[in-house]
């Protein structure tokens, strides 16, 4: 479990600094990597937000960040 925590957590870091890339610079990474609208890119955000949804759980849970 403590691996699924880590890499939940090194998910929900890298859709943070994308966020932050798109609204500073209007530079989307995960896109200019993967291709916008591509299926790797899809993906990338679906974990990102899975992962997202994996933290907040386990702050329900009073476990908080991994």
């Amino acid at each position: 479990m403590k691996a699924l925590d880590m890499l939940s957590l090194l998910l929900v870091i890298v859709g943070g600094l994308n966020w932050g890339l798109v609204g500073l610079l209007n530079f989307d990474l995960v896109a200019t990597i993967f291709g916008a609208g591509s299926v790797l890119s899809r993906v990338v955000y679906v974990l990102v937000g899975v992962s997202a949804l994996w933290q907040a759980l386990a702050l329900a849970r009073g476990k908080g960040a991994a």
